[in-house]
């Protein structure tokens, strides 16, 4: 089953708005980091943070006045996807609509300060308001309260490649002639919590620029925000085939499992365009090993070189820009086949066709392709 795109939403270190983040993108510009340190070491890190001139029409509800920064994320890019498809809901038109929420670590915030009140003071003293905003599916009930959704509405927790997995639920539900639409969501904020967590990991690096493919791979910077796509049964941009892939067990398993979701994607079609989750580390490679043997001639664009690792985000801010690319028919001048990805301009042919890879840090793998119609 195809579905089409019909509306965008986006929050990130470099603004929001699909238009002008893509605009900032094709110029190649990359947001300042800001850097954050760790109260339990001496550690910095530098992470890319939503700028404040982004949040600064958060709309005005009950639900969203104690909410973590996640929550808000969410809440933006969903009414500017809603707003670019020119669709009020109403009660008739919400209860025909569903909602899926992509997660990953979830709201790091207010985790952070609730685990913390309960070690320095212990459980009995730690805030029961800051609760709700610690668990996984507080953003997706946020959103469906503003929104008045009533219907469907589904949280799925993953890593990198969740945003896929949420597009696949997508399809599914609209399997049912009971909906006309799908609200796809998905957010991620940053902490020094999280840095942490992937330091030990041994993922990050101690400054700017993100260097993609590289050999051997040097490393991640967080970021944070939050990407939204409406989908609905008819449209330009269309999802044609998405893979929901599977998972591996060591790193060393990556691209075996990268190439198993190329293999059906590129089989027989002529893909213009790779929109790549290349970050700066062994998830480079992987793809890098699937391409070559899959599409090799493609234009290769990896926006995480620019906007850093979202997480949980992060796919659904690759399919924004496959979408754009197809759409606008423009490309970042960082866009290269993979045998040339060195960052030098080049001019480029309208791309038709383009392939998500999504290969998250936790083992997920999953894929997409996007085709532009007429």
């Amino acid at each position: 089953m195809s579905l089409a795109i019909s509306g965008m939403g986006w929050v990130t270190p470099l603004g929001k708005g699909v238009p002008f983040v893509w605009e900032r993108l094709l110029k190649n510009e990359r947001p300042v980091a800001e850097t954050i340190s760790s109260p339990l070491n001496d550690r910095s890190y530098p992470v890319f943070r939503v700028p404040p001139s982004a949040m600064s029409d958060v709309p005005i509800h009950p639900r969203l006045r104690r909410s973590s920064a996640i929550s808000r994320f969410a809440a933006i890019a969903g009414l500017s996807a809603l707003d670019n498809a020119r669709i009020t809901l109403d009660a008739e038109i919400a209860a025909r609509t569903a909602l899926v929420f992509a997660i990953s670590n979830g709201g790091v915030i207010y985790t952070k300060r609730f685990y913390h009140e309960v070690v320095e003071s212990g459980a009995q003293a730690a805030s029961p308001l800051l609760f709700p905003e610690t668990v996984f599916n507080a953003p997706a009930s946020h959103l469906a309260a503003i929104l008045g959704l009533s219907g469907a509405t589904y949280t799925l927790v993953g890593d990198g490649a969740v945003g896929l997995l949420a597009l696949k639920m997508a399809e599914d539900l609209m399997q049912s002639e009971a909906l006309d639409r799908c609200l796809v969501v998905a957010a991620e904020e940053t902490d020094w919590l999280l840095c942490n967590a992937y330091a030990k990991w041994r993922l990050l690096r101690s400054a700017p620029p993100i260097e993609t493919f590289a050999s051997p791979p040097r490393g991640m910077i967080l970021s944070e925000g939050a990407g939204a796509i409406l989908l609905e049964r008819s449209g330009t941009v269309v999802v044609d085939r998405i893979e929901a892939g599977s998972n591996f067990a060591m790193r060393t398993e990556a691209a075996a499992r990268v190439d198993k979701v190329f293999a059906p994607l590129c089989d027989g079609e002529a893909i213009d365009l790779v929109i790549a989750s290349a970050n700066g580390t062994f998830i480079d490679l992987a793809e890098r090993h699937a391409i070559l043997r899959h599409c090799p001639d493609a234009l290769i664009f990896a926006p995480k070189q620019l906007l850093g690792e979202s997480v949980g985000a992060s796919a659904l801010w690759q399919l924004i820009c496959a979408a754009e690319s197809l759409r606008t028919q423009r490309l970042p001048a960082s866009s290269l086949p993979i045998a040339q990805h060195d960052g030098r301009a080049q001019s480029h042919s309208p791309p038709q066709s383009a392939v998500v890879s999504a290969c998250g840090l936790n083992q997920q793998v999953a894929g997409a392709r996007l085709r532009v119609f007429a």
